[in-house]
């Protein structure tokens, strides 16, 4: 008689019965372990949060007044007899990967992740199992990216040349994550970072763990000119709009 998965798939979303929880669940249950803070993973509603402590005050500041706990990379702690453990998942501060071990059989989901370290999260760690659940965005092999190095050398002569020209060079990044990526390796020796409200909020939390260059929030006070020559960081939802 062959057992019963440790993880399947749910309309809840991935579900532990013998635990009784859920990862990353994407309807409202009554415990949930998150591997980390973008919406699509982390949704509103659950009675009780498990996450890693760096993702602690992401979630709150994106969810508001929730139930929530963290515990430590490679911390191990029991639910009904399951043994789980979070780990370094290298694709934003406080992401990880989630290990679960029940009657000496091993599963790991990924959530989202990523190889290269890109300097403000954990670098990914490889985690020996018996069955590997994981995120596959950008798994077709048409998708071959550059080394961040490379990429920000390009971001940053193509910022330079603008101010030396006297424009502004707007760069459009996710909030959580792409941004803060963006503002930690920038060349700040020549230009001012200025950001959007909600880039300028998330770095904000994030300033407890990462050591970033100055940043400046704009507002209605802030001159146009004041953005010449220097560098605006912002979501891709204004991209097109003006003023």
């Amino acid at each position: 008689m062959s057992r019963e998965p440790l993880l399947k798939f749910t309309e809840l979303g991935i579900y532990c019965s013998a635990a009784n929880v859920y990862l990353d669940p994407w309807k409202p249950v009554d415990k949930a372990l998150i591997t980390h803070g973008h919406a699509d993973h982390s949704r509103w509603g659950n009675n009780k949060y498990i996450t890693h402590l760096d993702n602690l005050p992401i979630i709150k500041h994106r969810l508001g007044e929730i139930n929530a706990s963290g515990v430590n990379y490679d911390e191990t702690f029991n639910i009904n007899g399951v043994t789980f453990s979070f780990h370094p998942a290298g694709h934003i501060p406080g992401s990880s990967q989630i290990r679960v071990e029940h009657k000496g059989e091993v599963w790991v989901f990924t959530g989202d992740y990523k190889t290269e370290n890109d300097g403000i999260s954990v670098p990914y760690e490889p985690i020996r199992c018996n069955t590997f659940i994981t995120e596959c965005t950008f798994g077709l092999p048409a998708f071959k990216w550059r080394d961040q190095k490379d990429v920000m050398h390009d971001i940053n002569t193509w910022c330079s040349q603008n101010n030396k020209e006297g424009k502004t060079s707007v760069l459009f990044a996710y909030s959580l994550g792409k941004a803060q990526r963006l503002i930690k390796h920038l060349d700040t020796s020549q230009m001012k970072i200025y950001c959007h409200g909600a880039v300028f909020k998330m770095t904000e939390v994030l300033k407890e763990l990462i050591n970033f260059p100055e940043f400046t929030l704009i507002t209605r006070e802030t001159k146009k000119e004041e953005l010449i020559g220097n560098i605006v960081v912002a979501p891709p939802s204004l991209m097109g709009h003006h003023g």
